[in-house]
């Protein structure tokens, strides 16, 4: 038995490994990345599980400081004296003092009590606080989003009016309550319960990930919460904001790419106003360790690689050298050149060898598939012109027998002149008709053809007729077959003049993205929608079978489909007792329809 391909590729590819090696070279760092991903997400929604609940100690003892100042007997009781509006009063202006002063000792002992640096501002609306007056108030930032959008839980800043000078100059982030007096519940300030943003900040530096990774709390807007820069890429940050809004889990891990690198950002979202903690870190840096070891790997399999290549070159050149010939074979056979196929597919001399068989295999193929190709194309071709000849024949008797019509009512009419005329304009259209040199005409010879037959119908029917041609002169060069418009005019005309003493038909020819457009519209009685779908349901078959009874629409719809394939679409618009158009397209020759074009 003679050595197979098979057995000499697996016989060199087993003695080296080079496999075996590669599929290491590749999974051992596939795991060894997911195992990273699944631990560094374990671990960083630990830690941010920590920071959450240290955000929640500190925020919530802010709130309940914020509500003992408002229940408070001193607070009420100042707020109380600011509000009352006897200012002329030299005993109120005396307790006003005496009670500012009582606060003023509360707010520090609650400062000096209460752990992680709180402080508490007190303001009324007009800007009246406890440690001095905030004339401009009502134009700070986190004044406004309290008052307009109902935001408790400020942004990092810097707050000049508070009780010491050191935390004057330190980054703050604020809880505000409104200032209620609870005998009358009239909203009269806010009272701004005040933590370190450096204390959040120091905390929020033990969740990092990598070597550059780092963590960070923006709102749901995408703003930065605390002091520190952030240095994740706008759009990234826009990206992640939308694909947690549309999550249902408070907490989990965003892979998104832009178009340098993909970042991992692992999400919580906070119970802290609409603040999100988010923990980023990226690819690159996150599998920095994995990516070096699997580039070692792949090195030493690419040398590997190598070593069995050269050996494989000794064994395989009887076998490729085949393998080229018949692969050019196959690409002249998608072109269609059976001969140059033929001609290049490569002779074997060994007997004992499956590409021999395979090639032997291959030229009969050709052989036969070219036999029947050409068997089949030549039997197609006269079946369509057979097809095309047939609906053709039903046009020119037609139109002659309504022409002759035509002449013989004028003539018994006794309009000698029109006679004439008429017969003038029906040789110039048997002229045309007769010419069986070719199907295709330029669009201005057709068009032609249409002003000659539409002359004879307004003669006909005199003034109960008016056709109007508009002509792209872009089109005028356009190849088209014979006899398109004129069954159609005439079906416009007849279903016009049915209900109506005057028609009206327009024509219409237009060249865009290499595509003729011709529109045929009358005011006529439409056509109802049966006749639509017969349209497209009966076959080019059913319009030979006729006799004679489908010689307009369908006939013209059948010899472009015949003609023309794919490259030809159309579409019926009709209203009944409105009229209707008739939209016919044909693309230049290596152009396919555009259908979604047409439908619109």
């Amino acid at each position: 038995m003679f050595l197979s391909l098979r057995n000499k590729l697996f016989l060199v590819f087993s003695c080296v490994l080079t496999i075996p090696f590669l599929i290491l070279s590749l999974i051992m760092p596939s795991l060894f990345t997911n195992y990273i991903k699944e631990q560094t997400q374990e671990l960083t929604i630990g830690m941010m599980d920590q920071f959450s609940l240290y955000i929640d100690s500190v925020t919530m003892q802010a709130t309940d400081v914020g509500q003992q100042v408002l229940a408070n007997s001193i607070t009420q009781d100042w707020l109380r004296v600011e509000n009352s509006n006897n200012n002329n009063d030299e005993t109120l202006e005396t307790a006003r003092l005496m009670v500012r002063n009582e606060l003023n000792a509360m707010l520090s002992s609650m400062m000096v009590n209460n752990s992680n640096n709180i402080s508490v501002s007190i303001f009324t609306h007009d800007g009246e606080g406890i440690w001095g007056d905030y004339p401009e108030l009502d134009k700070t930032e986190w004044y406004q989003d309290f008052m307009g959008n109902d935001q408790t839980f400020t942004h990092s800043h810097i707050d000049t009016n508070q009780q010491s000078a050191l935390m004057r100059e330190m980054p703050i982030n604020s809880h505000l309550i409104p200032l209620v007096d609870l005998n009358t519940l009239q909203d009269s300030g806010v009272i701004k319960v005040n933590f370190s943003t450096e204390m959040i900040e120091n905390s929020l530096d033990k969740i990092k990930i990598g070597e550059r990774g780092y963590a960070f709390i923006i709102d749901s807007q995408g703003e930065n919460v605390l002091t520190e820069e952030i240095d994740t890429p706008q759009s990234i940050i826009e990206e992640s904001l939308k694909q947690i809004a549309h999550k249902e889990e408070d907490q989990g891990l965003l892979e998104i790419e832009n178009e340098q690198e993909t970042y991992l950002l692992f999400y919580q979202q906070l119970s802290v106003g609409n603040w999100i903690l988010i923990s980023e870190v990226t690819e690159d840096d996150l599998f920095s360790h994995s990516n070096q070891l699997q580039k070692s790997l792949l090195l030493l399999s690419v040398g590997l690689f190598l070593i069995t290549i050269i050996a494989s070159f000794l064994f395989s050149s009887s076998i490729t050298d085949p393998l080229r010939g018949l692969m050019k074979a196959m690409h002249y056979l998608e072109k269609g050149d059976f001969k140059k196929a033929q001609k290049i597919i490569p002779t074997i001399r060994s007997e004992n060898n499956e590409i021999r068989y395979l090639v032997e295999v291959f030229d009969q193929t050709v052989v036969r598939l070219k036999q029947l190709i050409d068997s089949e194309y030549k039997t197609n071709i006269r079946r369509r012109n057979a097809e095309y000849k047939a609906l053709l024949l039903q046009i020119n008797p037609h139109f002659l027998n309504n022409t002759l019509e035509i002449i013989g009512g004028l003539a018994a009419q006794g309009k000698n002149k029109e006679v004439v005329n008429v017969s003038v304009y029906l040789g110039k259209m048997l002229r045309y008709a007769l010419n069986t040199k070719s199907d295709l005409v330029t669009l201005t010879e057709e068009i032609q053809y249409i002003r000659n037959y539409a002359k004879i119908l307004e003669l006909r029917y005199e003034g109960d007729l008016q056709i109007t041609i508009e002509e792209d002169p872009q089109a005028k060069e356009f190849p088209i077959i014979k006899f398109i418009i004129q069954p159609l005019v005439e079906n416009a005309v007849k279903y016009s003049l049915i209900s109506k003493e005057h028609a009206s038909v327009k024509i219409k020819s237009k060249y865009q993205d290499n595509q003729l457009t011709l529109q045929i519209a009358d005011d006529g009685v439409g056509i109802p929608d049966e006749v639509i779908q017969n349209l497209s349901m009966s076959s080019q078959a059913d319009t030979l079978e006729s006799s004679g009874n489908s010689i307009g629409l369908k006939n013209v719809l059948d010899r472009l489909h015949l003609y023309y394939g794919d490259r030809f679409n159309y579409r019926i618009e009709t209203e009944l007792n409105k009229g209707t158009i008739i939209i016919l397209q044909i693309a230049e020759e290596g152009k396919m329809m555009d259908e979604e074009r047409l439908n619109r």
